[in-house]
């Protein structure tokens, strides 16, 4: 029904969240001489805007509207979300998997205890199970053990992160505790290669581990500073590094999909802050500066495309609210019939598609909207709900009266008063098909039930017309033998034709399912005739006699009554040509009475009078007829 697709739908959208950038330099600022708390105030930086990142591709994600699936389809969906997608990212949609079945399920359930409470049952001997809900269950503990065994998993890597990041740091302060000048950068550069390849730690442990690394870096550049060459190389190789993630950041710009610029930009800090050591200080403020220029512009370009989304929802919220207001003034008032109410559903369907065709909204702006949109269908739902109560009270009176022709039909289906029957059967069919319809519940059993009693009663009345009797059967034999006799003859005179159709009639009538061996018969006889040294007009008329007396001995009223009717329709064609060819010959003189087209046109009307004729004997033939 609408309303229970109505009530469990949701506008699945979310807001985008706009990323947090990265506002100076971290590892630089430490060679110059930058505190821990520094430091630890810039890292925060990174962690928020690389959390805001993460906030970001799980607000892209899109999804089904599980809201509109039967609860057959939810349960597919849901098993093909656990069977083929990574159980981190299906938090969501399982969520409003959940939501739509379970009050999918809870209508059916409340609708199964009312249909129990109708037939009288109680209250407290309810029960239902489903399959469905079972093989729901299953599939919602299925993915509780993927879920619970992938964070397991990810909460031990990230333990194991921590130790390794932890060894690395003891490993650098051992590095800068031997201060061997000669391999000290070399075994840096190994160090800080192991660090960059470890994955993420705990979050709870990330800042306290970044500022002890980032500490112990700082030591060891002031410990470098010793060794001019190392320090030079390595700041021209950072300076070299950083030109290149400006040049990228730069490219992002011009980028169409922002969202992933801003994916991209996020990345390029990372790799700066991380992965490359500092720049010489006259360079330092300069390539910040491009850098900072390049990451503003995309930033703006990033506010500019979130301003334009809102100014969407502006107008999306707006068409909604036009509908909304359509819907509250639909009118069912004049709805009186079971088709009055689905016309009405239909067309608010239609309005309800417009509402989902418009676009969606995030959350936090689709709530109130949707509240609207469900108090406005309320109204249209409680009036189509009284309706079909009212209305389930006159089923159940259909319903008596069905049952009354069904055991009427049952008690005479194996009448042998056929006539009776055959009258009765009749009257009751019809009856039926005026009677409305009853609950659906019951329709299907007891059209099975009056549908088994009526084939039941008019398969033996068919058998018993079809049936053959012994002297029926004889008049068969009879005739098959009297045929083969006469086949077997090699020329009939006319007398001995004349006498055979007398002796096929008084053989006696064929029944209905041996009438083709007339048929036979009447072949024979045309071919017989035609090889008599007779007349045209007398083997023409031999021959219909004899297919009129066929008729009439199985008393077919229907073909004797078309045979009359074509005879009649013949000779009124035949008088018509008659006139018109001897109106014709007055528009010629009598001196014209040689004329090879006159005498033509006079031999014409000759033929048509001899076959007039022909046509006039037979209609008489018909008319003499006793039936």
């Amino acid at each position: 029904m609408l309303d229970k697709n109505m009530d469990n739908t949701r506008e699945n959208e979310s807001e985008l969240t706009e990323i947090t950038p990265i506002s100076n330099e971290s590892t630089s600022e430490i060679v110059e001489g930058n505190t821990i708390a520094e430091t630890t105030i810039k890292a925060d930086q990174y962690k928020e805007a690389e959390e805001n990142e993460e906030e970001n591709d799980n607000n892209d994600a899109t999804f089904e509207d599980f809201s509109a699936l039967s609860i057959e389809e939810l349960l597919i969906s849901l098993k093909n979300l656990i069977e083929n997608s990574p159980v981190q990212k299906i938090k969501t949609p399982i969520d409003q998997i959940k939501d739509a079945f379970n009050q999918k399920f809870g209508a059916l359930l409340a609708e199964k205890r009312q249909a129990f409470l109708d037939d009288g049952g109680e209250i407290l001997d309810f029960q239902f199970s489903s399959p469905i809900k079972t093989d729901y269950n299953k599939l919602l503990s299925d993915y509780k053990v993927k879920r619970d065994a992938y964070y397991n998993q990810l909460e031990m890597q990230l333990n194991e992160n921590l130790e390794k990041r932890i060894q690395v740091i003891e490993d650098l302060k051992s590095l800068i505790d031997e201060a061997e000048v000669s391999t000290m950068y070399k075994n840096f550069k190994e160090i800080q290669s192991k660090w960059n390849a470890i994955g993420a730690v705990p979050k709870t442990k990330y800042n306290d581990t970044w500022k002890i690394y980032q500490h112990h870096v700082e030591r060891f550049y002031d410990l470098l500073s010793f060794s001019n060459d190392f320090r030079d190389a390595d700041l021209k190789n950072n300076l070299e590094a950083k030109l290149k993630i400006i040049e990228k950041a730069e490219a992002l710009a011009d980028e169409k999909d922002i969202n992933f610029a801003a994916k991209q930009l996020q990345d390029l800090h990372k790799v700066w802050k991380e992965d490359i050591g500092p720049v010489s200080k006259e360079f330092r403020e300069d390539i910040w500066e491009k850098f900072s220029e390049a990451t503003k512009k995309i930033h703006d370009k990033r506010h500019d495309y979130f301003k334009e989304i809102h100014s969407k929802y502006d107008d999306i919220i707006e068409k909604k609210l036009l509908i909304i207001d359509e819907i509250n003034a639909f009118d069912t008032s004049k709805n009186r019939t079971h088709n009055d109410w689905q016309r009405s559903i239909e067309e608010l369907e239609v309005l309800r598609k417009k509402y989902f065709d418009i676009g969606k909204l995030p959350y936090a702006k689709s709530e109130e909207i949707w509240q609207k949109f469900k108090n406005a269908t309320k109204k249209f739902n409680v009036a189509k709900n009284r309706f079909y109560k009212e209305e389930k009270s006159e089923q159940q009176e259909n319903l008596e009266k069905k049952m009354a022709l069904i055991e009427f039909a049952e008690s005479i289906k194996d009448s042998d008063d056929w006539e009776m029957a055959t009258n009765a059967f009749k009257k009751i069919q019809s009856d039926w098909k005026k009677i409305g319809h009853v609950p659906r519940k019951f329709s299907d059993d007891i059209w099975k039930r009056f549908k088994a009693a009526c084939n039941h009663y008019f398969n033996r009345f068919h058998q018993q017309k079809n049936a053959i009797s012994k002297e029926q059967q004889s008049v068969i034999d009879k005739k098959i033998d009297y045929l083969e006799t006469l086949k077997a003859k090699k020329k009939l005179t006319k007398d001995e034709v004349l006498e055979a159709m007398n002796s096929w009639q008084n053989l006696g009538k064929l029944p209905r399912n041996s009438s083709h061996l007339n048929g036979k018969f009447n072949k024979f006889i045309d071919a017989a005739l035609d090889n008599l040294s007779l007349d045209k007009s007398v083997i023409n008329l031999l021959k219909f006699t004899n297919l009129i007396d066929s008729y009439l001995a199985n008393n077919d009223l229907k073909k004797l009554d078309y045979e009359q009717m074509y005879v009649r329709k013949r000779i009124d064609e035949i008088v018509r040509e008659i006139q018109q060819l001897e109106n014709n010959l007055s528009f010629f003189s009598i001196s014209n009475k040689n004329n090879p087209l006159v005498l033509n046109v006079k031999n014409q009307v000759a033929e048509f009078k001899e076959e007039l004729a022909i046509w006039k004997e037979k209609l008489n033939y018909i008319r003499n007829l006793d039936y």
